[in-house]
């Protein structure tokens, strides 16, 4: 009897399956990894943030809710006396985790300069970071993202940028923790440049968080956007898709989203790509949904091939 059990439960499997419609192709195409996923980085709300409409610790709701988005990136000015405050942390860890969003980093500004060529306040510039490694540690974020902020001559900037990401490299290893940079002004902001801080650098936990759109040096010179993130990608821990303004189309005025992505994926880079809106045409929410459905516009058409 049981051989004749298990045909009949074939037969009604197979009738099911036709009456679907083939679904198994389908399901197929569910179960394929995406090229990358979307996170929502938390500056492309600061202004509602900053403005009392939307507290820190709802930023995962928010990202969840609000915009379908299931990975975030915070912003630690929005939190900057709670790096060492367990009860914060602990309620912000729980309101996360209870809405099933990722907490990938946390943007770490207003410490110090990594590269100060004073080396007694470069060191204390890497002790101030030491306290967010370990908030991003409790959180379960990968990374803590910091600037390579120098002065001196562009050898004298590699050297002391090199030395004080190096001393927090090592302090962030022992937690399991990336520290990457951001292009983020002055000679972060040259690829170039950027690229042989990390070579000096030399370690497994330093890496880059490429921005679209922070390429400008100073006043009077602009990077190429194109050749600075192919330049920043062999390094790259996570990625920044700034926006600021779209056309009728749906296309980021100032960058080619899709040449941006095909330099990412040629790379070898499978992380999340992070929105960042900074436009001040639409409002944020806005802003954040248009680059959102940018993102997957782009990733289809990618996905074709």
């Amino acid at each position: 009897m049981l051989p004749m059990i298990r045909r009949r439960d074939f037969l009604k499997a197979t009738a099911a399956f036709a009456t679907a419609g083939f679904v198994a192709p389908l399901a197929t195409a569910a179960d394929k990894k995406p090229l990358f996923e979307i996170s929502l980085a938390e500056w492309s709300l600061h202004r509602t943030i900053f403005g009392g409409k939307l507290d820190n610790l709802d930023f995962a709701k928010s990202a969840k809710h609000d915009y379908g988005i299931n990975a975030i990136e915070f912003v630690n000015q929005f939190f900057k006396d709670k790096a060492k405050n367990s009860e914060y942390l602990t309620e912000l860890k729980k309101r996360a985790d209870g809405e099933g969003v990722k907490m990938l980093l946390i943007m770490c500004d207003g410490e110090g300069a990594l590269g100060d060529a004073d080396e007694k306040k470069r060191q204390t510039a890497v002790e101030n970071h030491f306290k967010w490694v370990e908030a991003a540690k409790f959180l379960g974020c990968h990374s803590i993202r910091v600037n390579a902020q120098s002065s001196g001559s562009y050898d004298e900037q590699v050297e002391r940028a090199a030395d004080g990401l190096r001393k927090l490299s090592e302090f962030s290893a022992q937690h399991g923790l990336n520290v990457i940079v951001e292009n983020h002004g002055g000679l972060s902001s040259n690829g170039e440049w950027l690229a042989k801080v990390m070579k000096k650098v030399d370690h497994k936990r330093c890496g880059t968080l490429p921005d679209f759109g922070n390429f400008r040096v100073s006043k009077d010179e602009m990077y190429d956007r194109y050749k600075g993130v192919t330049e920043l990608m062999p390094f790259a821990k996570a990625v920044s898709a700034k926006s600021h303004d779209f056309n009728e189309a749906g296309d980021e005025t100032q960058t080619d989203y899709l040449k941006m992505m095909k330099i990412v994926l040629a790379a070898g880079y499978k992380g999340y790509v992070g929105i960042e809106y900074e436009g001040g045409k639409l409002s944020e929410p806005e802003g954040i949904r248009a680059t959102k459905k940018l993102l997957e516009r782009v990733h289809a058409e990618l996905s074709k091939g």
